[in-house]
């Protein structure tokens, strides 16, 4: 057989196929609706995932690549499944230990010291009559926005002698600058502004922090004052929220570009634990973060989110594949004798088996290609209505109605194989 004849037989197959559906088309649609909604729940999470994965590492991303971060306890020990209570009872992290660290650790460079990071420290400011709610109010030195490679877009960062000097300097986050001065058109600089019972001057403004998932979770709800300041005010102080770190300080650390990262990690790690008195078969009672650290516990995250995300779709799908089955098998039944009619006249086994593998592969691509458009829109349509981002990359459609053929084949040829074995003659005397 030439392959003109077998492209033309494999074409009249696939028409008839068609045909087929055509003639039977609210059996079809039920048949696949299983089909739909796991190509859809497949596409349309895929798209919502990986938009929130691009800018989650996007969010990781701002941190630089060698800045290294020590905290009493981090997300990575909770995802590491470290027991809540035992992280309580670490110790707090100190002014001093970050001092210990710039002095001892030659590999680094710049460290500063977040007092109040965690929002164990929080008042509103006021300014002119208006006040904003309540802020995070972080203590740092003048390398805070170096190190959180937040851009200045107005002003400048407090002084290295305004730290020195306990000076009541403010910079402000986006979210104050906002409610405070931007809808009146003023310009902050030199302001006086309330903040708890003291008057602080505005000395710069501090760029809008990335978002994760464009869905502005109070990252820009802070001000940052000298640290020496919030020590000497907020130091012992128990505050209104409770975030699981309160009063212990976050410690920024970046290497010399003449030293890797890896160099000053191991260092600060050492400094760090001589003075909380580990011995060598003790664990860390402190958590260091860089950003690898970071993007690989995301990484488990995500993966794990995507693996259930293909078992609870595939649930959908065997549920509309046995749909399919179930349909095909009665549409065996019911055209015995056009089966009979066909070997009669010549059609071979595979001919017809065949035939009716293409019938419940078109069957489920059709309900593929509806459950991809019904996904992208899902996701096109969250994106618009809050700004969610969203990412339809072209596998992610290559793998709906690459599940959606599978399915197609793998449950549509039992009753392929059976119609492909008729007896003619006894197909042909069936009523």
């Amino acid at each position: 057989m030439s392959v003109r004849v077998r492209f033309g037989l494999a074409r009249e197959v696939l028409l008839l196929a068609m045909d087929t559906l055509r003639v039977n088309k609210l059996r079809s649609a039920l048949t696949v609706l299983g089909v739909i909604i796991g190509i859809t729940a497949i596409v349309g999470m895929t798209s919502l995932i990986r938009g929130f994965d691009q800018s989650l590492r996007d969010s990781i991303r701002q941190l630089g690549p060698n800045t290294i971060f020590i905290a009493k306890f981090s997300g990575i020990s909770v995802a590491a499944g470290r027991n809540f209570a035992d992280l309580m009872r670490r110790p707090n992290l100190t002014v001093d230990d970050a001092r210990a660290i710039q002095r001892l650790a030659p590999a680094v460079q710049t460290v500063d010291v977040w007092l109040g990071a965690a929002g164990d420290v929080q008042e509103r400011v006021y300014y002119n009559g208006n006040r904003t709610k309540l802020l995070n109010i972080i203590g740092a030195t003048e390398e805070y926005a170096n190190l959180t490679f937040v851009k200045m877009v107005s002003g400048r960062m407090f002084t290295g002698p305004e730290v020195e000097h306990k000076r009541k300097v403010v910079v402000l986050g986006d979210t104050p600058y906002q409610v405070l001065f931007a809808n009146s058109g003023l310009d902050p600089i030199g302001k006086r502004v309330r903040l708890g019972a003291g008057e602080y001057t505005v000395v710069g403004v501090l760029d809008k922090r990335p978002s994760i998932g464009n869905l502005g979770t109070q990252q820009d709800d802070f001000v940052v004052i000298p640290q020496s300041t919030h020590q000497a005010l907020f130091g012992t102080q128990a505050r209104r929220v409770f975030r699981g770190q309160q009063g212990s300080a976050m410690i920024a650390v970046l290497p010399y570009e003449s030293a890797t990262r890896d160099e000053a990690f191991a260092q600060a790690e050492e400094i760090m634990r001589i003075r909380h008195g580990l011995k060598l078969d003790e664990q860390d009672d402190f958590d260091i973060v860089t950003q690898d650290a970071a993007l690989k516990v995301w990484d488990q995250v995500s993966q794990a989110t995507f693996l259930g995300l293909v078992v609870i779709s595939s649930i959908a799908l065997m549920v509309g594949g046995i749909g399919v089955m179930a349909i095909m098998t009665i549409s065996v039944t019911e055209r015995t004798r056009e089966i009979g009619v066909r070997k009669a006249l010549g059609a071979r086994r595979r001919e017809i088996l065949f035939q009716f593998l293409a019938e419940a592969t078109v069957l489920t691509l059709v309900g593929g290609l509806l459950g991809i458009a019904l996904g992208a829109g899902i996701g096109v349509t969250v994106h618009q209505a809050t700004g969610f981002p969203v990412s339809l990359p072209w596998w992610s459609f290559a793998l709906g109605l690459g599940f959606s053929a599978a399915v197609g084949i793998f449950f549509g040829m039992v009753p392929a194989v059976r119609a492909s074995r008729l007896d003619p003659i006894e197909a042909l005397r069936y009523e």
